[in-house]
């Protein structure tokens, strides 16, 4: 992940606008109290912590993006979520899962830590679009599917829900 240490003092210039849209939209869809525990999955510099007021805990490979995170952080993946089960209200990915190395065992992670509601984003311009996509409907009931500029958002809930 140099590549995201590398831009990690200009992250926000670069992305932050896409993201706040992505944030703001899945906000206005949601309701988290702030009470919620929150799992943001890429968390980069920690933008989901503007537009949701629950106890947010972010993950990220890139050492560079957590130090600007304004909430608690751990280096890592979505393959290893080293939180026990059902630990998160809402576990959000935003513009991260094609990142994965190991798809199934990214989303299986994501599933064993959640316990209400995650949200997904599928770059629309990624070559696993499709795969990921396909593999969200197997795990996942999806309640819901915004369409943004670059992205699918799908809002989740489990199937044994």
């Amino acid at each position: 992940m140099t590549y995201y240490d590398d831009l990690a003092a200009g992250y926000n210039e670069l992305h932050g606008e896409e993201q706040g849209k992505k944030l703001r939209l899945i906000a206005e869809h949601l309701k988290v109290s702030a009470e919620d525990s929150i799992l943001d999955i890429g968390c980069g510099t920690g933008l989901s912590a503007s537009f949701f007021k629950g106890k947010i805990t972010g993950i990220d490979p890139s050492e560079g993006l957590l130090k600007q995170c304004p909430f608690p952080t751990v280096k890592g993946t979505a393959e290893n979520l080293p939180f026990p089960d059902h630990s998160f209200d809402l576990v959000l990915c935003l513009t991260a899962i094609h990142h994965a190395e190991n798809l199934e065992k990214a989303l299986m992670e994501m599933k064993r830590v959640g316990k209400k509601d995650w949200v997904i984003s599928v770059l629309k311009k990624s070559e696993k679009r499709k795969k990921i996509e396909e593999s969200l409907k197997t795990h996942f009931k999806v309640v819901e599917q915004l369409e943004e500029e670059k992205d699918d958002i799908f809002i989740l809930q489990s199937k044994n829900i």
